[in-house]
């Protein structure tokens, strides 16, 4: 048992959840914007992937990897504006328009990569150093022992995931911006009484969701697996959907879901690689602490839901 803890449990292991976690959290913010504003994003999976498709032939034809990130970027931003122009000004249903692009993002990219490029299925072959996000070691911190291993050396876009939590929190709670974003998620009527636009604000919302899809995209083909492949993604789009759940719609709560996420899938690449642990039991590891987050998130909101109607009967009786 303890050579089994040493093995899974150690820095390195630590170092993985935060490198796992960052495409999932980028996500997951931009779920909370959208769902702030009435929008739900539910195509965020095939933002990523169109996103994270254009970020590695951007950087591949710039020879830039910061250009390939913005480019990323921008796709994203185009497809949350596309999503915001099906939704909103043709009301086409927005989770049967988040569900198209989600298909784009699964076959539409074969087609766009094969047009660009002529190559199937992945992007392996035009990788270079060039267009990989580089890694960053923090002076000082690098050389502690134990917190250097663990938070020294990731990726710029990695500790840019974690700053995007505390300004994505400023900017709901603090500026003009998100506090509209707020009042149209809470009550459109309310907000549109009082002189605000519902359709720019959920437009403006669901552009700032693809835009942090884009960088989680450009974060899984610039950095995680260094090229573009097909199923890369591998459902992290839903995954963000969940941990912005579980977080009660909060950007720290969605942060802390989106770790709990990491740890899971961390696990399950360490402990397939011990011998004589069944693969289909750890291919099962992030399903089933999904799984246990959505229950636990449904019995903490029904009891919460309980606890408020006992207090209204309370005041209504006295």
């Amino acid at each position: 048992m303890s050579n089994f803890l040493s093995t899974v449990f150690n820095t390195d292991f630590v170092f993985a959840i935060f490198r796992i976690t960052a495409p999932i959290l980028f996500a997951a913010l931009g779920a909370v914007i959208a769902e702030k504003a009435g929008a739900t994003n539910i195509g965020l999976d095939g933002m990523m992937s169109i996103s994270a498709l254009f970020g590695t032939l951007i950087s591949f034809w710039t020879q830039s990897w910061l250009l390939g990130v913005l480019g990323a970027v921008v796709v994203g931003m185009l497809l949350g504006l596309m999503m915001g122009f099906f939704a909103l000004r043709l009301r086409t249903n927005i989770i049967l328009t988040g569900i198209a692009i989600n298909l784009l993002g699964g076959g539409g990219t074969i087609f766009l990569l094969y047009m660009f490029t002529g190559l199937r299925g992945n992007t392996s072959s035009l990788s270079s150093p060039n267009i990989l996000i580089p890694t960053v070691n923090i002076p000082l911190l690098k050389d502690i022992p134990i917190l250097g291993p663990i938070f020294s050396g990731h990726a710029v876009l990695t500790y840019l995931a974690f700053i995007l939590v505390f300004v994505v929190r400023f900017m709901l709670n603090r500026t003009s911006t998100g506090l509209n974003i707020r009042a149209v998620g809470e009550n459109s009527d309310a907000a549109r009484s009082v002189g605000i636009s519902v359709i720019r604000i959920q437009y403006t919302a669901l552009i700032m969701s693809g835009a942090l899809a884009g960088l989680g995209g450009a974060f899984m083909s610039m950095y995680y697996s260094q090229s573009w492949n097909v199923g890369m993604i591998a459902g992290r789009g839903f995954i963000a959907l969940a941990a912005e759940a579980m977080g009660r719609g909060q950007p720290i709560g969605a942060m802390f879901s989106s770790l709990i996420f990491g740890f899971a899938q961390a696990l399950e690449t360490r402990v397939s690689g011990i011998q004589g642990v069944s693969s289909f039991l750890v291919a099962a590891i992030p399903y089933l602490f999904t799984i246990i987050g959505l229950v636990v998130f449904v019995w903490s909101s029904k009891r919460k839901a309980e606890r408020r109607r006992r207090q209204i009967s309370t005041s209504d009786w006295e």
